[in-house]
């Protein structure tokens, strides 16, 4: 079994869904966790609390805002210490390109993929001086391929993947490694919260939504779910993975070997 005993993982955008569940991995494993969002809830540090007391680590909750650089760097800041690099924050937006908005788009391309560049531009001289890193973005099936009506989206997870590799390139001679990982579709709380409209939307039972209209392009016809990019996260901060950086690892059902 994998220990980050003594690490420090850093997760944006992380009090629900993804991230919230990759935190909860890596704190299974002994990483020190912290969370983040934009919120400031009590609800929000209730969570960290929780993991805490769950898995016995360190586990806090720090507000930052992803669509704005200086919170994106204060938040490495305010962890205190970051050893492992989760970049999950990111939002949607679906309109054809001449009718996207273009707040839209700017807030997209800000969260999705600029929050990346300066979480990671703080982080890697701690990772340099400490002499080990890991930096995991979560990109998207989208990173690799495209859909329709989704320019912003489609344009920052494929960006995504770009500063994955230019960062494993500028780290490949110390012990420090970035890579992504790019889910199809998971079964989070809001995709869980969409399904009973959908099977309205198309007058379907739940499992025949689920495999004919929302996972029409996973081939597995089955969500991912969060444990196991938690476990796709852990598995490339683990030992086994030091050789491996600057790729992706698709966790899709098939998704992108169409």
């Amino acid at each position: 079994m994998m220990s980050f005993i003594g690490k420090t993982a850093v997760i944006t955008g992380s009090n629900s869904g993804i991230g919230l569940g990759i935190a909860r991995e890596l704190a299974r494993a002994g990483a020190n966790v912290v969370l983040n969002s934009f919120s400031d809830r009590p609800e929000d540090h209730a969570v960290a609390a929780e993991i805490a007391a769950e898995f016995g680590v360190d586990a806090k909750y720090v507000a930052a805002d992803m669509s704005k650089g200086a919170d994106c760097r204060r938040l490495i800041a305010e962890a205190g210490a970051c050893d492992i690099l989760v970049n999950n924050a990111g939002i949607q937006f679906v309109a054809p390109l001449e009718e996207f908005p273009e707040d839209k788009w700017d807030a997209i391309i800000a969260i999705n993929l600029t929050s990346a560049f300066h979480t990671t531009a703080a982080a890697l001289p701690q990772m340099h001086e400490k002499g080990w890193g890991r930096v995991v973005n979560i990109a998207s099936a989208h990173g690799l391929t495209a859909s329709p009506y989704k320019s912003a989206y489609v344009a920052a997870k494929h960006g995504i993947v770009g500063l994955t590799k230019v960062t494993a390139l500028e780290t490949a001679t110390d012990p420090i490694t970035c890579n992504a990982v790019c889910p199809g579709y998971v079964l989070t709380p809001l995709v869980e919260a969409q399904i009973p409209d959908t099977m309205k939307e198309y007058g379907m039972d739940r499992e025949t939504v689920i495999k004919e209209v929302m996972l029409a392009r996973q081939p597995s016809k089955e969500f991912a779910t969060v444990e196991q990019l938690g476990g796709t996260v852990n598995f490339l901060c683990s030992d086994a993975a030091t050789q491996i950086t600057g790729t992706t690892i698709s966790v899709d059902g098939g998704w992108t070997a169409l």
